[in-house]
Order: C-alpha cells, then structure tokens, then sequence
C-alpha cells in the first residue's frame, strides 16, 4: 500500500494499523495525517511508546497521556481514580482521533490498560470509549521491555487490540534503502529467509576494530558501550571543552518527559574535530535527525558550533526546541543546540534514524529485532562496517513470521475492499468524520476561522500583559481585568511559557511577603519531587493558598530557586 493511500483510509475515520519495513515512511504518514487534522481545526492526541519516540512528534509518552504511569495492572479503584483525575480526564475527554507510535514497544497490558481508561472516561464499552485509534510501527523492530522473568506480549496480544478491529495499512514503499541487494537480505530476516549467502555478502563488511573508520557513527546494544567510547573519544582530543547547557519551561512532568526523550544532553560537551549527529530535523538548514558530521571550530561571537556534515557543507548550529503539545497549547519546551556526540549511540536510541554510514557491534544483541533495527538504519550495504555478531543478530521475533503474513493479507484486503468505494462517498464519509470531531469541512474555512479564535485568546493574553507592562502587580491586575486572581496566574504561566516575561518581570508583580517564602515553597516541592499542588498543600497544612503555590511553581520553571 502506498502512503497516498494509507493516508485517504485514515481520513474517513476507523481504526488503523499502520506498519511497513524500516524506511516506509510509517511516521512520515503518521504526520502527513496529524497535520491534515490540524488544518480542519482537530487536535489529535500525539503519543508514542517511548520518550525518544515521542519527542519526535512533539507529543508525550502513551502512559503518561493515560495517566497509568508504570503500573502493569489497573484494579477497580485503580481505574475509577485514575478516571476522575482532572488533567487525564481533561486531556482524554478533548481527544477525537488517539495516535500511539511505535506500537512494538508497547506492551500488551498496558495496551489494554489505555482501552479502559478511555471507556471509564466517556462511560462507553466502545473500543476506547469511541476514539479512532492510529498505531504505527513495525512489530519485527524492538520489542517491549520486559522486566525480570517475565515474558512481555505484543500489543496485538491484547483484548482491546482485537476488539478495535484495526484497517491494516502495509506501506510497501521504500524511501531509505536504494542499494536492491540490501534491501533484499533486510527482507530476508523479515521472512525469516536469511541464508548462508546473504550471510557471506555481511561478512564481506567485517573489519578488524582497528581499522574502522574514523568520524562515522558506532552503533552498539548497550549504554556502557556507548558512552565508553564517546567519552574515550572526546578525551583524547586536544584543546578547550564547549559546554551547552539546556533550557526548559513548563509544567514540570511534561519538561521531564522532554529531557528523557530528546536525544541531545541536558549538558553538550564538544570539542573541535568531536564527531556529532543532529538530533533534530531543520531541511531549510540541510539536516535531518541521524545527519552526521564534524565539529570544525566554533563562531567567535555566538559561541555556537560549525559542524560540517558528509556534503561538505558547514553550518552553524543554533539552538533549537523541542516540545509538547496537548490539543494545540504548548505545555513544555526545551531549547539545546540539536546535536549529540555521535562516535557511537545505542540500538535503541538508533531507531528512526536514516545513516548513510555506520559501524555497528552486534556481538551482544540480545533481543529479537535489535540486529535488523540496527542493519536497517543505513541506506546500502557498502555503509555499513561490522565489528562482529553473535547468532541473534539476524533473528527476529518467531511469532512475528506468522503474524506478518497476517498483516499483509489484511492490508491486501483492506486495498482492496477501499477500491471499491466511490470516490463520492470516500469524500462523504471524511467530511461526516470532520464533522462529527467538530473540524472544518474546508482548510479555506479554518483559514478564515483560525485567525479570529486564535486573535481572540491572544487578546486577553495581550490585555493582562499590557497592565503588567503598567507596573501592576497581581491584585491591581486582577481588579482592573475583572476576573479572578487563578485567571490571572493562567494568564502568567502561559506568558511565562512563551517566554514573554522573564524572572525578573515576575518578581516585580509579586508581593514582597510571599516572594520571601518562595525558596521555601520551592524546596518543598524538590523534596517531594512532585509539581502537584495538592501534595504541597498538605505539607504545608494549609498555610499557602494554592493559587501561591501555583505561582512558587511558575517561579521553579526558571531553574533559579
């Protein structure tokens, strides 16, 4: 199936399963379809699996959005106080279309958890209370983690997987590899049909550690084997250590779950001649996440890194941001210059990625997958350089041969069966699922719309700024805009946010006595390790209202209490 098509079935609405080989685009459509809602003014909730996975979409992890953390199991109760959680409910309630990424990592339990808790939310016994669902991923790719003796199922094990009753899409194009013989043995673990002469073809790319080349990236299955050598590596040259330092703003669960998934470090330590790799996609600057180059010095004025990348071509690195939105508002974002040192990087963190060359260790893989993971990340076989492997290197998952075969029918089925509809009552049906999420039936219609709702609530943004800019503080402002002094703190955090005010200017409207406990009210909630205000009240028994213990937090988003 090509992206083209996969993407007309997700606009009328159903289920979908969207998978294909590495470099079929499966994300790419994922976007494709997240930005087509957007224009008919819907907000899809974006999710995925991981950290890493999700930071790429700018979205959040499934567990978080679901509010089930790291549980396994939910019990009644469980489930009930999960549901009548505000900011899950909220989030779940404003949700029409629900997109979990990278599915193989997801476990099926907890797959089945994020069923309930959406039937519990909207009070239906409905496949997830009623949302279209969207998952993408490839199930021969890494698969969930599984804790200490036990066995971890697929998600497509689960009950609520069967109960979805999913439209498999199979995108069969290939938009990395364009070596056909390569591509033709990474098809041949697939099917479980890697023989002794795709075998002898790897073993012509076997080199000795000594002689692998300098200045490409070195992929391994294990974090001590990464950081081993990019340490080792950034020691040994010569010359004065750069540090970077990240910034972030936000709610601070969200601004964790950013810091975890974002591929740069919180602190970037370079050095001219260090091997990098961007961690982020800017095509205007000529990169993409996985490009590879070489820092070359740094800009006497800015301080930033130029790197020159395998083109030749040298850029200057600015700082970039990621961050997490929720239904179209900003909730976190981080700023570091996108980069990593990249002498070498795990199998896991290489996921997604597209190298033109690499030089992997695969002589510790120990899960299923994580060999064709890494094998699929360069384009052809003359760019990949083997240190070595062991026997599971070119297995992947026993129950995923099957299961494939499966999937393909389904999705010739789905193509097939999607043929036979009229182009008319295609059209029909996306525009009866445009209007039951509440969108637009045109992009010329949320054009003329968007800007007046977005004016409207920039507005009263604008109108408390303005009185900021008088010089009133909290309770003058509050006063003069007629409303209550939590709108107001609302009105901060998202100004705060945007980065319209800085420390300084949330100082002056503070009064004098509650910004001397501020510090106090901030070690608390280090302490406690928590940002929920209702845990902060009680310790404090009370003596803060919560809406100075909202304004303490806002204070921590500066990192400077």
């Amino acid at each position: 199936m090509t992206q083209e098509e996969a993407l007309e079935i997700l606009k009328t609405g159903g289920n979908v399963f969207l998978t294909g080989e590495p470099g079929s685009g499966k994300t790419y459509t994922v976007n494709q379809y997240a930005d087509y809602l957007r224009e008919h003014n819907i907000q899809p909730a974006i999710t995925a699996s991981t950290g890493i996975a999700a930071t790429h979409l700018n979205g959040i992890t499934i567990h978080s959005w679901a509010g089930i953390g790291i549980k396994e199991h939910l019990s009644k109760n469980e489930l009930e106080k999960i549901a009548k959680t505000a900011y899950v409910r909220k989030r779940v309630e404003k949700a029409h279309i629900l997109i979990i990424d990278e599915i193989s990592m997801l476990e099926a339990n907890t797959f089945t958890m994020v069923d309930l808790v959406c039937q519990q939310i909207f009070q239906s016994k409905e496949p997830f209370g009623g949302l279209q669902v969207v998952v993408a991923g490839d199930f021969f790719q890494l698969p969930p983690i599984a804790k200490f003796g036990q066995v971890s199922q697929f998600a497509f094990k689960s009950p609520a997987w069967q109960k979805a009753n999913f439209a498999v899409c199979y995108l069969t194009e290939q938009y990395r590899q364009d070596d056909l013989a390569f591509l033709t043995m990474l098809s041949a673990i697939r099917t479980n049909g890697f023989t002794e002469k795709h075998l002898q073809n790897i073993q012509t790319r076997i080199i000795e550690p000594d002689k692998s080349p300098k200045d490409i990236t070195r992929i391994f299955s294990h974090n001590m084997d990464v950081d081993r050598v990019n340490s080792q590596e950034l020691g040994q040259l010569p010359g004065e250590t750069k540090f970077f330092q990240m910034f972030s703003r936000g709610q601070r669960n969200f601004v964790a779950s950013l810091k975890k998934g974002c591929l740069s470090p919180e602190t970037l330590e370079l050095k001219k001649d260090a091997c990098v790799m961007f961690t982020k996609n800017n095509l205007k600057e000529g990169f993409v996440n996985g490009t590879i180059g070489k820092v070359i010095g740094f800009n006497e004025e800015s301080n930033y890194p130029i790197v020159r990348i395998t083109s030749g071509e040298e850029i200057e690195v600015l700082p970039m941001e990621w961050t997490v939105e929720e239904h179209g508002d900003i909730k976190a974002r981080i700023t570091q210059v996108p980069l990593r040192l990249a002498w070498a990087i795990t199998i896991h963190k290489s996921q997604g990625m597209s190298l033109d060359m690499a030089v992997m260790d695969l002589q510790k893989v120990f899960e299923f997958g994580q060999g064709y993971v890494a094998l699929s990340r360069v384009r052809r076989l003359s760019g990949l350089y083997l240190l070595g492997y062991n026997q599971k290197a070119f297995l992947t998952h026993p129950e995923m041969q099957n299961q494939d075969k499966i999937f393909r029918e389904q999705s010739q089925q789905v193509q097939k069966d999607f043929v036979l509809i009229s182009k008319d009552k295609i059209g029909q049906k996306q525009n009866d699922f445009l209007t039951a999420c509440g969108g637009s039936l045109s992009k010329q219609a949320l054009s003329k719309k968007s800007p007046a709702m977005k004016k409207e609530k920039i507005s009263t943004y604008d109108k408390t700024m303005a009185l900021i800019n008088q010089g009133k503080n909290i309770e003058e402002i509050t006063r003069a805009r007629g409303v209550t002094q939590g709108t107001i703190i609302s009105h901060l955090e998202n100004l705060v946010l945007k980065e319209k005010i800085n420390y300084e200017g949330l100082e002056h409207l503070v009064e004098e006595g509650l910004l001397a406990k501020i510090p106090e009210i901030g070690q608390v909630f280090r302490e406690l390790d928590t940002d929920k205000l209702s845990v902060v009240f009680e310790k404090f028994a009370g003596e803060y209202s919560y809406d100075q213990l909202r304004l303490a937090r806002l204070f921590m988003s500066f990192n400077a209490i």
